[in-house]
Parts: structure tokens; sequence; C-alpha cells
């Protein structure tokens, strides 16, 4: 059953409309552990920095994560997931940047939901009941993010399938259901795409693709359907995967590679 999909995305002081438009997610990593060294920041001001080039590339939103997601690297404590991200997102909310929060862990949200993030993005898919208070008590949109397993450090192989974006679909849509019970509605879906699995990497690339291709499965949910793009070694199947995220009218994309997305979005006529 197809749901009427809402005509904006409200972040308290700012409403962006859906529809026309798809908005730009940049990625800001606070983790030095991550691979993609070109979105660290080490210091909150280079954060700002990092953040106020994304806004005049043409990011609408900024994803800070204080724990990279990466299997290969370490989890840390919340604690020092907290130490990392707050004060980040308190410059940069004083600099009326969009913040979203990137976590797995409630605690984490709840600190950054307290210092003026406007979005939780779980990564663990908000299978958490205490994830699921903060986004109940907090009352942001949070980003239900597919994920097969309980947080992206507990994750085997990928599953390989030529229908993977119906099968996401489809656990969206029994989540939903779930969610609407507790009360939480004020969702936002993203198909996991860009989470590092173990397993055959070359297969998973074209899943990616076929899964991009086939979002309008996700569409007809009724939410704003989030596209992360995954980072690749070779740049070229970077601006693939963003060449279809638009085509197929993604409402935001999360990306590792701003300037390259704004111009795409341009070309296509996405660009808000």
């Amino acid at each position: 059953m197809t749901s009427a999909k809402p005509d904006v995305l409200d972040l308290g002081r700012q409403q962006l409309p859906l529809g026309r438009h798809t908005y730009i997610m940049g990625v800001i990593n606070l983790s030095q552990e991550s691979k993609n060294l070109h979105t660290v920041a080490r210091s909150v001001d280079e954060a700002l920095l990092m953040a106020d080039r994304y806004r005049q590339w043409g990011a609408t939103l900024i994803d800070l994560g204080g724990q990279s997601s990466h299997y290969d690297n370490p989890t840390i404590a919340e604690s020092d997931e907290i130490s990392r991200v707050v004060p980040a997102v308190e410059s940069l909310v004083a600099e009326e940047h969009l913040v979203s929060i990137d976590t797995w862990k409630p605690g984490v949200a709840q600190a950054a939901a307290d210092a003026g993030a406007v979005v939780i993005n779980d990564t663990g898919g908000l299978a958490d009941a205490a994830m699921r208070e903060v986004v109940s008590k907090s009352g942001l949109p949070a980003v239900a993010v597919h994920i097969e397993g309980s947080n992206p450090h507990d994750v085997g192989e990928v599953e390989i399938s030529s229908t993977k974006a119906m099968e996401t679909a489809d656990g969206f849509r029994a989540l939903l259901d779930e969610l609407a019970k507790e009360g939480i509605d004020n969702l936002i879906l993203d198909p996991g795409i860009a989470l590092n699995y173990r397993g055959d990497y070359e297969g998973y690339t074209r899943m990616q693709l076929e899964v991009i291709a086939a979002s309008s499965a996700l569409h007809e949910l009724g939410k704003p359907v989030l596209i992360p793009i995954p980072r690749k070694r070779d740049f070229h199947r970077v601006a693939a995967y963003l060449s279809l995220a638009f085509e197929h009218r993604a409402d935001i994309v999360r990306v590792h590679d701003v300037a390259l997305a704004a111009d795409l979005a341009r070309l296509f006529g996405r660009l808000p």
C-alpha cells in the first residue's frame, strides 16, 4: 500500500520542502580512526571550517559522527564518543548549521540532541529500546538505517540478493508499523547500502546500484528517503551512485564528497 509522503521535513527552526529537491548531507568524522581521511576533523575549529565549506558548496545538512562505523575499527566508550561530538555539535549549531548525529548509542544521541542536533541518524536501525525512547522524547526526525546486524560493528557477510530493495522495503514496513505503536513516526528511511560488510565486495557493489535503481519501493512507504552514497576506491563509481540517486529522486543523499554531489545535483536540477 502506498502512503502519502509529507510535504516537508520539519527540522524545528527550518522546514525542508520535499519532492522537487535532493538535500545534500555532508559527512564530518570526528573519529580519527575513520578510513575516509578527507572527512576527518581533528578539532572543533576544523569541523566548523569543514561544515562552512560544505555549506558554500551546497550542503544543507551536516552528519557528525564520533565513532567509526567500519567493523575493523574499535568500539569506543559512549562517554568518549560524547566528548568527541558534543563540542562540535554546539559549535556548528551556533553557526546555524543543521546537524545530524550519526551514532547507534542512545546516550550519544541524547547528548547531541541536547546540544542542538536536529536529526538522529541511528545506524543501529532503531532496534534498541533505549534509542527509541530518546527519539520519542526528543521529537526529532530519526533516520532508520537498514542493517544486517545489531550495529555496524556486529555484522557478518552481506546477503546478496537481486530483490534487496523490495526486501528492505518489507523490513521497513514492519518496522514502521512497530514504531507507530510507540508513537514514533517522524522517520527517514536509509537502505543501509553504505555500511561495510564482510564478503563479496564486487557483488555488494553491484547490489548497491540495484537498490538505488529500485528505490521507488522505499518511496512508496510514505517517508523521506535518504540514499547513503558508498565511498569507493574507484571515484567514478561514487559519481555513478550519485547520478542514480538523483535520477530516482532521493530526498537526501549522505555523502563524503560534497562538491561532487552538489555539482551533479545542479546538473540534474535537484539542488535546492
